[in-house]
């Protein structure tokens, strides 16, 4: 069925071909990316949108000499095509296959892994300076970055380097009026003014001819008609923005004219100094239901195209914890008009439209700008409003220093709910939110929770709202089950025991709540009785739960979905030491010092030891080393 593609042996032989060559290639990909979505959910309608720009790139580009970032990765489906993959790509985003974004171990084609939006253009300016000193000049670098990117504040601090060093540098703005949800803000509308202007390169070059021959004269009126100059400039040339930066300009130009884009790639290869190509382009272009709704088929689930209508084939289960967490949002802002929302573009992946439907007002999606988001929310803290920022942990350390500066040295009670606090699944390990414990606990002042199950997010968002200072509230990115026991209230430091037993305890931190309890299930029928304690703060402990557990257990397993260094565990361990608790009865189960693959996440709990079978394995190795001890010591 994909004759060219089948056939591909490296990106290279893209050179030889012909215009309509690569347009049949690219209706090859775009039929491989809708076969994919039959079997799993993976990012779709970005992978469309870039299919010819991508073609048209490696048609004029030898990457395995010259650099090429994608920023974000999420759309290099068609670049793993070409670059010899095909015949694995539909392993992509299952355990042991391809990633889903660029990986260098899986090819020299791939520089880096960019699953972090708005660093490309940095990166491939430290290849291009890099290259530069090590006497390889002759290499081309280019940096591929969304317009949903580009607002984000490293671009700038990149733009304002590279017109410095007047690098060879070919920045292509890859512009579908995008980010996962529609982009925002004031380089949005810019965007929208230069993709609107109907006076396009050529003119504009011939306008500029024109008046560089303009003559000025004496003072002022050198200085009038300079101006009067300047201001005619500007009204014809587009992407004064970037020039100001000190980057050539050309475009906008239509993203998906193979002969119209491999014109203006091979222009910028010629030219001298910082080059940025405003490429037009749709996400989901090519797949009517895509290009009509980019904002669902970003990553949508699983699907069977009938005809020209997508059958979903996938049951979407018990709502997950982010569907928990939007309707806690819901219910606090209908209750109190002092609660504001913040995202950092991700309104769509945190289901936050209804709030962002029915409270315009006191909702802010300020773009892929993260740091900004959590110092802005400082700012209605100070006033006296309630902000919670609704951020992926993982994205949530992009604004580390805001989080000490902002909120935590000036204790002001800014509510950061992090989604994906934990293994995100097939997204891998660019997406994983298991470092946010460890990053978070260090700073003074602040309140960690974590919810055992679905009946907890409601109340801990509502205990958050009414504390002084600044709490943080994770869950994970799975089913939220609700597990049947009293209602007990959420009260500073006090977690909840749910089973009781002699023998050890199991401290579950978070949604591990589940696998404890199957766990503790097991381990009754077979004669060994554990208490199971649901912590819910991880930050403060509750050291008089801990102190009971350490006095009458013989054993103590913690389980988190977090990284074991600087964790939940480290947090007991740390009590513990204080306290002069034997601390040879305590084992931490959680990730591993290092980077977890992609996969779904029940099989990555089982691969590093924390699922249910893991936690059982542990207890059992426990009670046999206590039991030969006091054998041995009897």
């Amino acid at each position: 069925m994909h004759e060219i593609l089948s056939r591909l042996d490296s990106a290279e032989e893209l050179q030889r071909m012909s215009v309509e060559q690569l347009e049949s290639l690219a209706v090859e990909i775009r039929d491989v990316l809708c076969n994919l979505m039959t079997t799993r959910t993976a990012h779709f309608a970005s992978n469309l949108g870039v299919v010819e720009l991508c073609l048209a790139l490696h048609s004029i580009f030898d990457f395995r000499e010259d650099r090429l970032i994608w920023d974000t990765g999420h759309q290099i489906y068609p670049h793993k095509l070409i670059t010899g993959r095909y015949h694995e790509f539909t392993t992509i985003r299952e355990r042991g296959g391809l990633m889903g974004y660029p990986n260098p171990v899986e090819s020299p084609y791939d520089l880096f892994m960019t699953g972090h939006a708005g660093c490309s253009v940095s990166t491939a300016l430290g290849l291009k300076s890099g290259d530069d000193l090590m006497g390889e000049s002759q290499r081309h670098s280019i940096a591929v970055i969304g317009d949903g990117a580009l607002p984000s504040g490293i671009v700038f601090e990149a733009m304002n380097n590279a017109g410095e060093l007047d690098k060879n540098l070919i920045v292509i703005l890859n512009d579908n009026k995008m980010s996962i949800c529609p982009r925002v803000g004031s380089v949005a509308s810019y965007l929208d003014k230069l993709r609107s202007n109907p006076f396009y390169t050529g003119l504009k070059t011939e306008v500029v001819k024109a008046l560089n021959k303009l003559p000025v004269f004496g003072d002022p009126a050198e200085r009038m008609l300079a101006q009067i100059k300047e201001g005619v400039k500007a009204g014809f040339v587009g992407g004064m923005l970037f020039e100001e930066f000190g980057f050539r300009y050309f475009g906008p130009i239509d993203g998906h004219d193979i002969s119209l884009v491999r014109k203006y790639l091979q222009m910028a290869k010629d030219q001298q100094g910082p080059i940025l190509l405003h490429v037009v382009t749709e996400k989901g272009h090519g797949y009517q239901p895509a290009a009509a709704d980019p904002v669902y088929f970003h990553t949508p689930p699983a699907f069977e195209d009938m005809e020209g209508t997508p059958k979903i084939i996938e049951s979407s289960g018990k709502p997950a914890f982010t569907n928990y967490a939007r309707d806690a949002i819901l219910h606090e802002m209908r209750r109190n008009p002092l609660v504001t929302v913040m995202t950092a573009a991700m309104c769509q992946g945190n289901k936050l439209e209804p709030v962002r439907d029915e409270f315009p007002d006191r909702f802010f999606d300020v773009g892929i700008c993260e740091s900004h988001a959590v110092a802005f929310a400082a700012g209605h803290a100070k006033t006296g409003l309630r902000p919670i920022v609704s951020i992926y942990s993982t994205f949530m350390q992009r604004s580390y220093d805001q989080i000490f500066q902002e909120v935590a040295l000036q204790n002001l009670p800014v509510v950061l709910m992090m989604d994906r606090g934990g293994l995100a699944g097939p997204d891998g390990p660019t997406h994983h939110g298991v470092f946010d414990i460890g990053y978070m606990r260090v700073f003074p002042n602040i309140v960690m929770m974590a919810p055992g199950d679905a009946t907890e997010v409601q109340p801990m968002l509502e205990f958050a709202l009414q504390h002084s200072g600044p709490t943080s509230i994770r869950y994970p990115k799975a089913t939220a089950n609700t597990f049947d026991r009293p209602k007990q209230p959420i009260e500073l430091g006090k977690s909840e025991l749910l089973r009781t037993g002699t023998d050890g305890a199991i401290v579950a931190c978070g949604a591990m709540l589940q696998q404890a309890l199957e766990a503790a299930e097991v381990l009754r029928l077979e004669g060994i009785e554990v208490s199971v304690v649901n912590a819910r703060f991880i930050k403060p402990l509750d050291s008089e739960m801990l102190e009971k557990l350490f006095n009458d257990c013989r054993f103590i397993v913690t389980v988190e979905e977090g990284a074991l260094a600087g964790g939940f565990g480290s947090a007991v361990l740390e009590l513990a030491c204080q306290n002069s608790w034997d601390t040879r009865i305590l084992r931490t189960l959680g990730i591993p010092d290092r980077f977890i693959q992609h996969g779904e996440r029940s099989d990555l709990l089982k691969e590093i030891g924390i699922d249910t079978q893991g936690i059982i394995q542990a207890c059992r190795d426990l009670k046999e080393r206590f039991s030969e001890a006091e054998s041995v010591a009897y």
